[in-house]
């Protein structure tokens, strides 16, 4: 792409709401100068905030709806009452008309994923798309998908999974051959469910040339980082998430617990304030906010909503690299020059 990359911003999608959306676009105009925003939401909340804001307002254009899907809302009442109109379904429909170039939304997960199936479809050659998460490693950061999409994986969706995880992975890490492996229980190949050892002869005897496969994973080596991109599917995925964000949280709390426990304690944290500082940036979720959703006619980027401006911009700076470097045209490439995969279930001889 040569032009300036084109977001739709659902500018009414998270819990804080505008006021985060507005600070974040913000922030990441100022690391991509060649990006412009259309902004979906109520004009009377967006304009003062862009008023404040010069160089973000001449870069944005506001498209006014006061209707908004609620984060408690469940998809199926989001895409029956008012979808036409609210400020998620618009930002999405941008990308459909070629508006936009992605959509980023902190809206609700369900409904977002719902509407983006129903309106931009299916890509030619998956069966269901994929939330694809970055994850931060020993080695610095891995792809990991199938992270809540959808639950349950045959043969067929979890050889789809490696393809696009690669192709993302490309994109983000810009290596020509990142490594896969498949999330197990072992590493031997007699381990695991008959559609995992499926996929991974599946994805062996795939004729692609830009993923390097290296079998199985297992749990401890997400976060070693063992391989660019681990493929699971969405029950196990979002498991591993929650529990990884959940163990971030304990660790935090056990090392601010124990810093202000004594004196000796605050003293020595004085002097190792700097350590505890990188520790602190490495651990930092929202660096990592925003996950893709893999498989559709087009971008959408979803950020945690209740994340603040510098994770909002995080998220948004992920949607230009899927933009700026073409993730779409990658995925449909690598797709077609992959040999069918086998059939669902099938394991090969």
């Amino acid at each position: 792409m040569s032009q300036k990359v084109r977001i739709a911003l659902d500018a009414m999608g998270g819990d804080h709401g505008a006021a985060v959306v507005i600070a974040g676009a913000e922030i990441s105009l100022t690391r991509h100068p060649d990006t412009s925003f259309v902004l979906f939401g109520d004009e009377a909340l967006l304009g003062p905030l862009l008023d404040a804001r010069p160089a973000l307002k001449a870069a944005c254009r506001v498209v006014h709806t006061d209707v908004f899907v609620k984060m408690d809302e469940k998809p199926s009442q989001a895409l029956r009452h008012g979808r036409w109109r609210s400020s998620m379904w618009l930002a999405i429909d941008a990308v459909k008309k070629g508006e936009a170039d992605v959509t980023v939304s902190a809206g609700n997960t369900g409904a977002l994923m719902a509407m983006s199936k129903f309106h931009l479809r299916m890509m030619p050659g998956v069966s269901r798309p994929a939330i694809a998460c970055l994850w931060p490693t020993l080695r610095g950061e891995s792809i990991v998908l199938d992270v809540g999409a959808s639950i349950g994986a045959d043969v067929q969706h979890l050889v789809q999974l490696a393809i696009m995880g690669s192709a993302m992975a490309s994109v983000v890490f810009d290596l020509e051959r990142p490594t896969v492996g498949l999330l197990n229980v072992g590493v031997e190949e007699v381990k695991g469910l008959e559609e995992i050892r499926g996929a991974s002869q599946a994805i062996r005897g795939l004729a692609c040339s830009h993923m390097d496969f290296k079998g199985f994973v297992e749990g401890d080596d997400i976060g070693a980082g063992t391989v660019d991109v681990v493929v699971t599917e969405g029950f196990t995925g979002n498991i591993a998430l929650k529990t990884a964000e959940g163990t971030a949280k304990q660790l935090a709390s056990y090392l601010k617990s124990a810093m202000s426990r004594t004196l000796a304690a605050k003293i020595g944290y004085l002097f190792a304030r700097q350590a505890f500082k990188t520790l602190k940036d490495k651990m930092d979720p929202r660096k990592v906010n925003g996950g893709v959703f893999l498989g559709l006619n087009g971008v959408v980027i979803k950020s945690h909503g209740g994340t603040d401006a510098e994770g909002f911009a995080a998220a948004v700076d992920l949607g230009y690299d899927m933009a700026r470097y073409e993730l779409l045209a990658k995925i449909r490439r690598t797709l077609g020059q992959a040999a069918p995969p086998v059939a669902a279930g099938e394991v090969a001889s």
